[in-house]
C-alpha cells in the first residue's frame, strides 16, 4: 500500500518535471567521435547491467544491528528500472534521475515515517484509499487507450468511405475586401514660413489636427460601400479578372495601399476553413463563391482553382489517430455522466474560467500589546 501511495505522488511530480525539463540533446551519429563522459542512453546501455547498482542508499538499512559503512541499501538497475517502467515507460534520462532523487528521499522518510506509527493515523487511510483509487483509474485509462489503437485495416477503409469528403483537398484564390474603410492618415505638418513683421524670423510648425471620428452615418456609409464593392468585385471575378488586381483595388479603396496582395490559399480542407466558408469546398474548378461576410472581419470570395481527394493510404495515419480518439472519448462517456453534486453542499457550478468571487482581504492579525 505504501509502494502505492508513493507511486501516486511520483507520478503528480514527474509530470510536472516531464514539462519543465529542457529537450535532450540528439545522440551523436556513429560517425562522429565518441566522448567517454557520453551519458546517452547508448551509453548507459553499454556500461551499466541489469544487475549492476545504481543507487546506493548510505546509513540506511533495514537491519537495526549494523551501523556504519555496513548499513546501506543498494538498487540495481533492473530493480530501478522496474519502478521507472511502471511509472512512465520510455522515461527520458534526466526524469530518471529525477525519479532516483525522489525515490531515495521518499523511501527514508516513509521509513522513518513508519516508526512513528504515522500509517496508523486515520488520514493515512483516506489517503491510500483515495490513491489506490487513483491509480486503478489511471490503469483503466490506459487500458481503454490500448483497445482503441486496436484498428483493423477494414476499420480504416470503412472510415475513409464514410468520410471521403473529408479528405477532399482544394487550392483557391481568395480575394477578401476589408469590412471599412481605414481613416486617411493625418496631414503633415505645414513648413515654418517667415513673419513679415520681423526680419529672418520663423513661425513654429504645428501639427497638423487629427480628423475628428467618422460618425454613425459615416461609418455606416463606408461599411455599406465596401459591401457594394464586394459585389462588384466577385461579378469581375466571375467574367476571369485577374484575383490578384481585385484584391489590390480592394485594399486600395480601403485606404490599404500598401497592404500586399497574396489571394493564392492551397491544399485547404474542409476542416481547415471557417465553419461558414466550408461550403466552398463544393466549388467546380473555375467556379467562384458568393460573397461570405463576416461582421467582423469583412468580405470573402473564393474562387476555386483545383481540387483532389487524397488517397486513402496518404490519410492512414490520420484515420488511426480519429478512430483512436473517437472510441476512447466513447469509452470514458460511461464513468463521465449520471454524477449530481449537491450545490447546497458544493454551491453552484461555474464556468472554470471565471474568476471566483472576491471577498474583503483578510486582515493580519496582530498581537496585542501586554499591559
Amino acid at each position: 500500500m505504501r509502494s502505492q501511495y508513493l507511486a501516486c505522488l511520483l507520478l503528480v511530480g514527474l509530470a510536472y518535471g516531464q514539462a519543465a525539463q529542457p529537450t535532450t540533446p540528439p545522440v551523436p551519429s556513429p560517425a562522429a567521435p565518441q566522448n567517454p563522459s557520453d551519458t546517452s542512453d547508448k551509453a548507459t546501455e553499454v556500461k551499466v547491467g541489469p544487475d549492476d547498482i545504481v543507487i546506493t542508499l548510505k546509513g540506511f538499512c533495514t537491519d537495526a544491528t549494523l551501523s556504519g559503512d555496513a548499513c546501506k541499501t543498494a538498487i540495481t538497475r533492473a530493480q530501478f528500472e522496474k519502478l521507472a517502467d511502471a511509472l512512465q515507460p520510455g522515461m527520458s534520462p534526466p526524469i530518471r534521475r529525477q525519479l532516483a532523487t525522489r525515490y531515495s528521499n521518499s523511501l527514508k522518510m516513509s521509513t522513518a515515517a513508519e516508526k512513528r506509527g504515522l500509517e496508523k493515523e486515520p488520514s493515512f487511510e483516506e489517503k491510500m484509499y483515495f490513491a489506490r483509487i487513483q491509480i486503478l483509474s489511471q490503469e483503466l485509462s490506459g487500458a481503454l487507450q490500448a483497445d482503441s489503437n486496436k484498428i483493423t485495416d477494414a476499420d480504416i477503409e470503412e472510415y475513409y468511405k464514410k468520410n471521403q469528403a473529408s479528405y477532399e483537398q482544394g487550392n483557391f484564390s481568395r480575394i477578401i475586401v476589408p469590412r471599412t474603410k481605414h481613416p486617411p492618415p493625418p496631414a503633415a505638418p505645414k513648413p515654418a514660413t517667415k513673419t513679415g513683421a520681423a526680419a529672418g524670423a520663423k513661425t513654429a510648425a504645428k501639427p497638423a489636427a487629427p480628423p475628428p471620428p467618422p460618425t454613425e452615418a459615416q461609418k455606416k456609409a463606408a461599411e455599406e460601400a465596401m459591401t457594394k464593392l464586394a459585389d462588384t468585385l466577385r461579378a469581375r471575378a466571375a467574367k476571369g479578372e485577374d484575383p490578384d488586381k481585385l484584391q489590390k483595388e480592394a485594399y486600395v479603396a480601403a485606404g490599404m495601399p500598401g497592404s500586399t496582395a497574396n489571394t493564392k490559399l492551397d491544399k485547404q480542407r474542409r476542416a481547415n476553413l471557417p465553419v461558414s466558408h466550408q461550403a466552398v469546398m463544393d466549388l467546380k474548378p473555375g467556379e467562384v463563391s458568393d460573397v461570405i461576410s463576416d461582421p467582423n472581419s469583412g468580405h470573402y470570395i473564393y474562387i476555386l482553382v483545383s481540387k483532389e481527394t487524397l488517397s486513402q493510404e496518404a490519410v492512414t495515419p490520420e484515420i488511426r489517430r480519429a478512430i483512436s480518439s473517437q472510441r476512447y472519448r466513447e469509452s470514458m462517456q460511461g464513468f463521465q455522466k449520471d454524477i449530481e453534486l449537491n450545490d447546497a453542499y458544493f454551491g453552484p457550478a461555474r464556468n472554470p474560467a471565471m474568476p471566483g468571487p472576491r471577498g474583503p482581504r483578510p486582515q493580519a492579525e496582530h498581537a496585542s500589546d501586554p499591559d
